[in-house]
C-alpha cells in the first residue's frame, strides 16, 4: 500500500468518526443488515433500509455508492446517511465493495454492477420498485457510479469487461456528489490522486488505464438524468464542470447545484453531515429530483 492510501484511510476515518459521533438509527426505519451479494462476505455485503410506514408497499430504490478515495470506506460508514435518505420514502441499498490496493480496478466497478443485479433479483423480497431504481455516489463513489452508468449506456465501454450490467437496464436518474470524473497524474510524488491511482490501477495509471476510468469521455446521449453537486470548499470543485459540459454536449437532462456561499463554507461531501442544514437541503433536493423521473 502506498503512503497516500495509508494516510487517506487514517485521515478519512478520523473525520468520519467525528461526523457521526452521537448519531443513532432513526426509529422510523427498518433495516436488513449484512446481506452477502457476492462470494466474499467481508467485501461484498450490503444493508437495506426501508421506512417502517411503507410496510409491505413496493417503493422506489436508491443505491448508494460510497466514497473514500477507492481505498477506504464501507457500508458501516454510510449507514446513518443512507438511513437518513430512507426517511424520505425510498428503500436504500448501502453496500461495501472491494477496495484498492487489496483488490484493484475493476473490482469496485464489478461489485457495483453486482449490487444492481442483486436489487433486480431480490426486488420481491424487499419491496423494490424495479421501474424506479436511482443511485447516488459521492467522491470516488460518484466516479464509480459514473463508470457504472457508462457500462449501462455505452456499448463500446461495456465491451472492455467480462461482467455485464443487467440487460436493458440503467438507473432512472443518478446523483453525483463532489465527484472525480477525469483524473490526471502528476510528477509530484506527494500528489494525492497520483498516489491513489498507483494503488487503484494494476499498472499504476498508464495512459490507457487513465482513459479506461475517464467518466467524461464515456458520457453519451443515453445517460439518464443527472444531479451534479459541488460546494465552496470541495477539493474536487473543478471536476463537476467537466462532466456538465459533456452532459450539455450530449443533450442529457441534468441539474448542476453549487452549495454554500462566502458566508457559508461547505466542504467535500458535506451532504454526509446529515445534522447540518446544507446536507438536509442537498439530500431533499436530490430526492425531489429523483421523484421527477418516477414512472
Amino acid at each position: 500500500m502506498s503512503a497516500t492510501s495509508d494516510m487517506v484511510r487514517k485521515m478519512f476515518k478520523e473525520g468520519d468518526d467525528e461526523r457521526d459521533k452521537g448519531l443513532t438509527a432513526p426509529d422510523t426505519i427498518i433495516r436488513y443488515d449484512d446481506i452477502c451479494y457476492g462470494e466474499d462476505s467481508k467485501w461484498q455485503s450490503l444493508d437495506v433500509y426501508r421506512p417502517k410506514d411503507a410496510k409491505d408497499k413496493v417503493i422506489p430504490v436508491i443505491v448508494s455508492v460510497h466514497g473514500g478515495g477507492w481505498v477506504y470506506g464501507d457500508k458501516e460508514r454510510y449507514s446513518f446517511y443512507c438511513m437518513d435518505l430512507a426517511t424520505r420514502g425510498f428503500a436504500v441499498v448501502n453496500f461495501t465493495y472491494r477496495l484498492a490496493p487489496e483488490l484493484q480496478f475493476p473490482a469496485s466497478l464489478e461489485d457495483t454492477n453486482s449490487v444492481f443485479t442483486w436489487v433486480l433479483d431480490n426486488a420481491s423480497e424487499y419491496g423494490f420498485d424495479v421501474n424506479n431504481i436511482f443511485a447516488v455516489g459521492d467522491s470516488a463513489g460518484a466516479h464509480i457510479l459514473g463508470l457504472f452508468t457508462a457500462l449501462c449506456t455505452n456499448e463500446k465501454y461495456r465491451n472492455n469487461f467480462d461482467f455485464k450490467p443487467p440487460v436493458n437496464f440503467k438507473p432512472k436518474a443518478i446523483a453525483l456528489n463532489c465527484g472525480a470524473f477525469k483524473l490526471t497524474l502528476s510528477n509530484d510524488p506527494q500528489d494525492m490522486n497520483t498516489g491513489l491511482m498507483y494503488d487503484l490501477m494494476p499498472n499504476h495509471g498508464t495512459d490507457e488505464e487513465m482513459e479506461m476510468i475517464n467518466v467524461v469521455s464515456k458520457v453519451n446521449s443515453d445517460f439518464p438524468p443527472v444531479f451534479v453537486v459541488t460546494a465552496t470548499d470541495d477539493f474536487l470543485i473543478n471536476q463537476p464542470v467537466l462532466i456538465v459540459e459533456k452532459l450539455i454536449e450530449n443533450s442529457v437532462t441534468h441539474e448542476f447545484h453549487f452549495y454554500g456561499d462566502k458566508d457559508t463554507q461547505l466542504g467535500h461531501v458535506f451532504m454526509l453531515r446529515i445534522r447540518e442544514d446544507a446536507a438536509k437541503k442537498c439530500n431533499d433536493e436530490e430526492c425531489d429530483f429523483f421523484r421527477k423521473y418516477m414512472g
